[in-house]
């Protein structure tokens, strides 16, 4: 049986689409789950994807976060779904208390698009199994909104456990404390990051590479070996 993967359209998502084709992709089926909605449809994991939803109103993933398909994922995300946030979608999992720390505005205060380099620092996680630890890859990234803190005691604890999925390379392009791109919770099934991997699922598109894929692929043989 083909694994289902639930992509959530907020209003003002941008990538929900292009995460359904990287989820086609990879070999699952994608299933459009609405915001308003609090049915998941018996899907196998989540994505939210990125963009503005709600216009970044507010906070960033402030508004998505009381949104009746939030109240769903939370609960589900804790008994164990796989849920990945991307972009918008990691603003909307740190409002949601699913992961720890916070997105603040860029540094520079000024919205960045470009291709980065980003070092893969756990590959256990249910998205990063296809990936190899210490493992450099390229993936787009694209925002207004993305540097990553959080609390001393957090950050250290972060780092003691292993929850720091991805590190930014060779340059920090928001200021995120530590270099720190992605983050996942403590037991691995939730993961966000800032780095969009579903614009690099193809040459033709994207940094010309496929080093997103891995994430869809990842999740694919976690649900399939489950």
């Amino acid at each position: 049986m083909t694994a289902r993967i639930g992509v959530v359209t907020f209003p003002g998502s941008l990538d929900d689409r292009d995460t359904q084709r990287a989820i086609r992709l990879a070999g699952a089926e994608p299933v459009a789950l609405w915001h308003k909605d609090k049915d998941l449809k018996q899907v196998d994991a989540v994505v939210l994807p990125g963009g503005f939803s709600y216009g970044d109103y507010l906070r960033a993933g402030a508004i998505s976060r009381f949104s009746p398909v939030m109240d769903t994922v939370i609960e589900q995300a804790k008994a164990g779904l796989p849920v990945l946030g991307i972009c918008n979608g990691f603003q909307v999992l740190t409002e949601a208390h699913l992961l720890p720390g916070a997105m603040l505005g860029n540094d520079h205060l000024h919205f960045i698009c470009r291709d980065q380099k980003l070092r893969v620092e756990n590959a256990e996680t249910a998205w990063t199994g296809d990936y190899r630890q210490g493992q450099e890859i390229h993936i787009p990234l694209k925002n207004m909104d993305g540097r990553y803190v959080a609390d001393s005691y957090t950050l250290d604890k972060l780092e003691a456990e292993g929850r720091v999925v991805f590190r930014y390379l060779d340059f920090n392009p928001n200021g995120s404390l530590g270099d720190i791109a992605g983050v996942t919770n403590e037991a691995g099934n939730v993961v966000g990051l800032m780095p969009h991997p579903e614009h690099a699922v193809e040459p033709l598109i994207g940094t010309g590479r496929t080093d997103g894929l891995p994430f869809f692929t990842s999740i694919l043989k976690k649900l399939v070996n489950a």
